[in-house]
């Protein structure tokens, strides 16, 4: 959809069959790998419909991403979290010196809170109980509050696990972000990409570290982008009065009804989540995951690159191809076109 207002060098999108690709080379990223299942979708699509491009992104997670595109390793970032101001502050590597850069979100997903408890397979929760055991505060399933949440389940007298990851990712500031945001007399600590080594807990690499180690361990609880819950139990979270089940539309609302974070620039379309919300059509621990790129390249080649691929992501076509791989939430068609206005600004 977007690609209608490209200009006729810039590639072709999976379903554009009337017109040859003449992009080619190869672009690097790397980030968050809460886009893994999403980015291998896109990523397959747009070799097909460009045969001479190769797109390599490596799911280190969002604070290696980061830091891999503000050295200059990588044409453009994946990350859970939005750029902070003393990232902002510092510049680009990869960018021309003294140019703009982009910020603008390709996936929005809500973050799972997944457990593998022995008989349970309903799980309530509120978040000053999660903030509680993930500071390592309640420590068996059958303490009171667990209790309490769940009167009509059998919680076993067990140890809980909790497993939170050991690398710098945008999935635990989100996660954090919520436990501050609804329960801040629990959670003190400022939502951070690491996670605080004093609550102790069981630390796993990755997206695909949480889960394994949930899947694989005994009375265990962590978080994870939805895509990758697999089998393993879910848990219902408080949201008003009610206790609602993550879904990409439930997402997507929270998403909709959230401020951009002031200040930035207008290419910068970093949101300000309203975890707060009391309305249970919305699930308020959502991510957002953006995709970071400069205005302009020193290689002419990587602008048109960047500018192809970040097009295809956020146009309806890559977002109908996300939403199917990975369950993934769609961009609002206003959102779509300040992405696609932001994405314009780069110089090819």
């Amino acid at each position: 959809m977007l690609f209608s207002a490209c200009a006729s060098n810039e590639g072709t999108t999976p379903s554009d069959s009337e017109s040859e690709s003449t992009l080619s080379g190869t672009l690097d990223g790397s980030g968050a790998s809460s886009q893994s299942a999403a980015s291998d979708a896109w990523i397959a699509a747009f070799q097909t419909a460009n045969p001479d491009v190769t797109i390599n992104y490596s799911p280190d997670g969002s604070g290696a991403g980061r830091e891999a595109f503000i050295a200059g390793g990588v044409a453009y970032a994946g990350s859970d979290s939005s750029l902070s101001d003393d990232e902002i502050a510092g510049g680009f590597a990869a960018c021309v010196p003294d140019t703009g850069y982009i910020e603008v979100p390709a996936y929005i997903s809500p973050i799972a809170v997944i457990f593998n408890v022995e008989g349970v397979d309903e799980l309530n929760v509120d978040a000053a109980t999660l903030a509680h055991i993930f500071r390592g505060e309640i420590t068996t399933w059958d303490d009171a509050a667990l209790v309490a949440l769940n009167p009509d389940v059998t919680l076993p007298s067990a140890p809980i696990t909790a497993v939170h990851r050991s690398d710098d990712s945008g999935t635990t500031k989100n996660f954090t972000d919520y436990l501050g945001k609804v329960a801040p007399d629990v959670w003190v600590d400022p939502a951070a990409d690491p996670f605080p080594a004093a609550y102790g807990g069981e630390a796993a690499a990755k997206t695909a570290g949480v889960v394994d180690a949930v899947t694989n361990g005994s009375n265990t609880i962590g978080y994870a982008d939805a895509s990758a819950a697999g089998d393993l139990g879910v848990a219902k979270l408080k949201v008003g009065d009610e206790f609602v089940s993550y879904s990409p539309e439930a997402a997507a609302a929270v998403v909709d009804g959230s401020p951009l974070v002031e200040g930035r620039e207008a290419t910068d379309l970093a949101i300000k989540l309203d975890r707060n919300t009391e309305d249970p059509s919305q699930y308020p621990l959502v991510l957002v995951s953006y995709l970071i790129a400069c205005q302009e390249y020193e290689d002419a080649e990587q602008a048109a690159l960047v500018h192809g691929y970040l097009s295809y992501v956020t146009s309806e076509e890559g977002q109908a191809e996300a939403a199917s791989a990975a369950g993934a939430a769609p961009l609002s068609a206003e959102l779509s076109a300040e992405v696609a206005t932001a994405l314009e600004s780069i110089k090819l």
